[in-house]
């Protein structure tokens, strides 16, 4: 058996979404903050992520988190979040993902009933808050970074579809938020190709036309997720079908989408402080947010959101890479 390099991960899902955290083989990235490790990603390890994330190891919907040392002298751990679309800032799925990870791997100390943990991730520190019973991890309620509403109620003119109305909102990523009954398309999985062939419109459109920009974040300056909202959703209860770059649907209810859901319901007076949220995804689970405080990201005022949900192991593997395999990096299908 032969094998250029090896990296050592376990595989889990939350709440139907895979996160394979990886635990070895890649090494101390360089940069002064998680951010920097992030966009050292991007610029010289793609083909890592793309290993790991990409058929035949991964698949169209594979998500991942790379464990590092932390550079925030607070954090326990260090968090680079890959996928098949890139390397996001922040990933609320990944992230329970990785705190379940942690706890029943026993790389942290476990404490029950709660172990808090504190993540170092590019988006800034994320505390997740463990539920543990008999080392087993229940489930996972993380105070995500400050998220904003950017737009409200505007419109977007899309090649081919025409005046889309849409929102955008940061909850670790940019969300354009778009009701499903304003492009024509009903909340159904049989007609998911139509409504991911529509979302990947309107990114482009927006991307093209009106790219959005983090203040504070470099290199956050894009929005690769349309939530598109169900009918009948409400600032209680809320539907969706999320929409990623490059053509694929959140399984999870989408922890960073959660957050900017509720920061645009915020931002229209219908979502108080201190009141549960339920967001559900396009096959049926769910996450609970709430919102905990006021803050401001730059100038924008904000809100800081915790998502609750649960996570499960699925397995333990180590990847590796014949010299001789066609396809070193992997391959999108």
């Amino acid at each position: 058996m032969r094998s250029s390099t090896l990296y050592s991960a376990v595989d889990s899902h939350t709440e139907g979404m895979p996160t394979r955290v990886v635990t070895g083989g890649v090494g101390a990235l360089p940069g002064t903050t998680m951010n920097e490790r992030r966009l050292h990603v991007i610029e010289h390890l793609d083909h890592v992520r793309r290993l790991l994330m990409n058929e035949p190891r991964g698949h169209a919907a594979m998500s991942g988190a790379i464990l590092q040392p932390p550079i925030r002298p607070e954090a326990d751990w260090g968090v680079v979040y890959i996928e098949v679309s890139g390397c996001l800032p922040m990933c609320g799925h990944g992230t329970i993902g990785v705190a379940t990870v942690l706890v029943e791997t026993g790389m942290v100390q476990v404490t029950e009933p709660i172990t808090t943990i504190r993540l170092d991730t590019p988006a800034g520190l994320v505390v997740a808050e463990v539920a543990v019973s008999d080392g087993h991890a229940d489930s996972v309620t993380i105070e995500n970074v400050p998220s904003y509403t950017e737009r409200l109620d505007e419109t977007i003119d899309v090649p081919g579809i025409g005046a889309v109305p849409y929102s955008l909102a940061f909850g670790g990523n940019f969300y354009a938020m778009v009701e499903l009954d304003q492009v024509g398309l009903p909340f159904d999985r049989s007609r998911q190709r139509d409504i991911a062939e529509t979302g990947l419109a309107i990114m482009r459109a927006i991307n093209e036309q009106a790219p959005p920009k983090h203040p504070e974040i470099a290199g956050v300056d894009h929005c690769h997720h349309v939530e598109f909202i169900a009918p009948g959703s409400t600032a209680e209860h809320s539907r969706h079908a999320m929409a990623i770059h490059p053509g694929w649907f959140d399984r999870s209810p989408c922890g960073t989408g959660t957050s900017a859901r509720m920061a645009e319901l915020w931002s229209r007076g219908e979502l108080p402080l201190e009141r549960d949220f339920v967001n559900e995804s396009f096959i049926g689970s769910r996450f609970v947010g709430r919102l905990v405080a006021e803050t401001a990201v730059a100038d924008r005022p904000a809100v800081v959101p915790t998502i609750t949900g649960r996570a499960w192991i699925t397995g333990t593997a180590q990847y590796m890479l014949d010299p001789s395999d066609p396809f070193p990096a992997g391959f999108e299908f």
